[in-house]
């Protein structure tokens, strides 16, 4: 299966172990929660799958990696304790609590959440003291003498053996424990991932070309030779910064994340090529709708890669500031309730009652804040949006503080106008990303009428969740005519098949 089935399998199962019956008790018992054991190659995206789980579910997700981890570590050290049996008293052996163990507590007690998620990566790496622990903790979920507390789904994770010299394959009896979903590099799947993080174009342009190279393994004279998932995500965010600073991308940099000389060398070479087309193109003027008479010119006579690359580029900027209009609006409606809490005091009273109400409401979002990053639950959009009202309101705060205003109802009303303005800015960028979606879209259409790039710019507007949100929530004339155009198009070669089926 493919990493997105994955997280959809261990999304159910950590829901059905987490149902309850009428008396509030879990309707699996815990002997019968098997844990996942999740079986794939390194680099291919289960520990984010398991972040997304948290973050979807709402609940939180102690992680930790099982490679370190001693006997003494994991089980809790002993120590001397007296007990009295009958009339004697005797000296027994306890242990501590489990690191790991402590930790789900520690996650517990600081963010106020009592279910959630534990996972264990690289547990076929755990160490020969340790392993026959294992079979233990796998079905009873007990390290030394402490439980796992209850509403703790336990999932797993490690690599195949042909990928790391310290896995020991775990044998039948503890097979017998787990539910094993075994995962494989999707390519496809792994773009709309990349999509929704805004993964370098330059890659994602790249592997629609070279597939092949999206995630590789192989022996060379010098060693291994290895491309992973986390490779290109790792090499995206760098190669961000490397433009913002105008620092020259080289092949020395590329094979610090891509360890396999051949592809550093190809996906390098074509970077330099990207940035080319980028220049020649000017893709600035492309979404103002001022394409040059050249530009439309050379990508009608352009190769098939070359026109990807394009349209790539295009697509990149357009969705980029879809997504940043998308964080905004979801900021200013998050925002709309402690103003509104706010105003509903205002009357009657002072600045200084206003300002406290500020510093209590930014107070209550940093500890919201804290406490979902502390659970491993918090969503970069999430985080984003919890930053940016903190921002707001802590401005606000000290704009009232230094200014002129004494009493409420005058506090409230700047208040308003400073998010009143807010408003009005989204509405203005909202209005120029609808202009660059529709110069996207003549574009295309002048430049690319004959061939399949609309169909490929209509599917990756409605593959990302932030285009589609956009589009959905203020419209784009351009892509519904497209869209219903593509749909009747693929309905009617569906119905000439079905006519040809019958020989008529």
């Amino acid at each position: 299966m493919n990493i997105k089935q994955a997280k959809d399998y261990i999304k159910n199962s950590v829901n059905l172990y987490l149902k309850k019956d009428e008396f509030g008790e879990y309707r699996v018992p815990v002997v019968r929660q098997r844990p996942i054991f999740l079986l794939g190659a390194p680099g291919i995206g289960k520990t984010a799958i398991m972040e997304q789980i948290a973050q979807e579910l709402g609940i939180a997700l102690v992680a930790y990696s099982m490679t370190h981890h001693t006997r003494q570590s994991a089980l809790g050290l002993p120590f001397i304790t007296q007990k009295t049996y009958g009339d004697k008293e005797y000296s027994v052996s306890e242990y501590t609590m489990s690191e790991i163990i402590a930790s789900i507590y520690d996650t517990m007690e600081a963010s106020g959440i009592r279910e959630g998620i534990l996972f264990l990566d690289e547990i076929n790496c755990v160490s020969e003291t340790l392993s026959p622990s294992m079979l233990q903790f796998l079905q009873y979920k007990v390290f030394g003498r402490h439980r796992v507390p209850e509403g703790w789904v336990i999932v797993t994770a490690g690599n195949p053996p042909e990928y790391n010299k310290s896995v020991r394959e775990f044998d039948v009896v503890t097979m017998d424990r787990l539910k094993v979903l075994e995962v494989e590099p999707d390519y496809r799947i792994w773009k709309e991932y990349a999509s929704e993080r805004h993964i370098h174009s330059a890659i994602t342009n790249y592997l629609d070309l070279k597939k092949e190279h999206f995630y590789c393994m192989e022996m060379t004279t010098k060693g291994r030779s290895y491309v992973t998932a986390r490779g290109w995500e790792d090499l995206s965010q760098i190669l961000y910064l490397y433009e913002e600073e105008q620092l020259p991308v080289e092949e020395s940099l590329v094979g610090q994340y891509i360890r396999n000389d051949r592809v550093v060398k190809e996906f390098t070479a074509y970077y330099d090529l990207y940035n080319k087309y980028k220049k020649d193109y000017r893709i600035e003027e492309i979404l103002q709708g001022q394409a040059s008479v050249q530009a439309i010119a050379r990508a009608k006579a352009a190769a098939f890669d070359e026109r990807l690359s394009l349209l790539g580029m295009l697509l990149d900027r357009t969705q980029a500031d879809m997504k940043e209009i998308m964080e905004q609006a979801a900021f200013l409606t998050d925002l709309r309730a402690p103003l509104k809490g706010i105003g509903a005091m205002a009357d009657g009273a002072m600045v200084e009652q206003v300002i406290g109400q500020l510093d209590k409401q930014a107070e209550g979002r940093r500890k919201l804040l804290a406490s979902q990053q502390t659970a491993g639950s918090l969503s970069d959009g999430d985080r984003k949006k919890h930053l940016k009202v903190i921002r707001f309101l802590e401005e606000c705060r000290k704009e009232l503080y230094v200014g002129d205003i004494a009493e409420g109802p005058a506090a409230f009303a700047f208040l308003k106008e400073r998010y009143d303005a807010a408003v009005g800015r989204m509405k203005r960028d909202t209005e120029k990303v609808q202009g660059e979606l529709h110069s996207l879209f003549a574009f295309v259409e002048e430049a690319f009428a004959e061939g399949n790039e609309m169909l490929i710019l209509v599917t990756e507007l409605t593959v990302n969740s932030f285009s589609a949100r956009f589009i959905a929530t203020f419209g784009s004339p351009d892509y519904q005519h497209h869209n219903k155009e593509l749909m009747l198009s693929e309905r009617s070669e569906d119905i000439r098949a079905k006519i040809s089926e019958l020989n008529i």
